[in-house]
């Protein structure tokens, strides 16, 4: 475990962790693709529709999936955020606790939330390339997708063999801009570099759907599925 994951482990309680899994899970929520340095791996377009999009019965008084408006995911993102943003009072600069409440606001949603936080974590440790990338996969969800290849392009500057970064700068291109050339070459240059890439058989199939639209020009309309 890389070591600012153990200091995050050190800072969340296992009970925090879980309850925003299952708030996360009850809205249906799937961040879908694209992936923070935390994430286990990427999603499927099925295990992103997830299990809350399946017709099963919601627990005895837990909210079923569409009853929570974006309020009411901010508040509770914003009550689980609180014991970093206690820390937060003591040391407003500390870019180790900014990352982390970005990460709780990331889990849940709130993007820009999460990107004011990465960012001033940023400006106290502008070489970390893991909130870095994490900042920009932000951008992406917030739907700012030239902001977050900018920021793809400057994390694989300082580090070109960053694996979640040329992953996730692979699905902007191609979904954010048309550019199949530019995923299929990063998700190439990933397995290259990474032959042993936690994911591999993923990026080997979205590689092989990538290539069935090499001709298409962007902007040009095209009866092969995207995914």
């Amino acid at each position: 475990m890389p070591e600012d994951d153990q200091k995050r482990s050190i800072a969340w309680t296992s009970a925090q962790a879980y309850g925003l899994a299952i708030v996360c899970l009850l809205l249906g929520i799937a961040v879908g693709y694209l992936l923070r340095r935390s994430s286990p791996a990427p999603a499927s377009p099925t295990a992103a529709q997830g299990p809350a999009s399946q017709s099963a019965e919601t627990a005895p008084g837990m909210m079923a999936p569409g009853q929570v408006t974006p309020e009411q995911l901010k508040h509770m993102a914003d009550k689980q955020a609180e014991p970093v943003l206690s820390q937060l009072k003591a040391r407003p600069n500390d870019p180790a606790l900014l990352a982390q409440a970005g990460n709780v606001y990331y889990d849940a949603q709130q993007f820009k939330n999460a990107i004011d936080y990465y960012a001033r974590a940023l400006a106290g440790d502008p070489n970390n390339t893991d909130v870095r990338t994490d900042m920009a996969t932000a951008f992406w969800y917030a739907g700012d997708a030239d902001r977050a290849l900018a920021e793809f392009d400057r994390v694989l500057r300082q580090d070109p063999t960053k694996g979640n970064a040329l992953f996730n700068r692979g699905m902007v291109r191609w979904q954010g801009k048309m550019d199949v050339k530019g995923a299929v070459s990063d998700w190439e240059t990933l397995l290259k570099v990474d032959p042993n890439y936690r994911d591999r058989p993923k990026v080997e199939q979205m590689l092989a759907q990538a290539k069935k639209h090499l001709n298409v020009k962007p902007g040009e309309k095209t009866s092969q599925p995207v995914m």
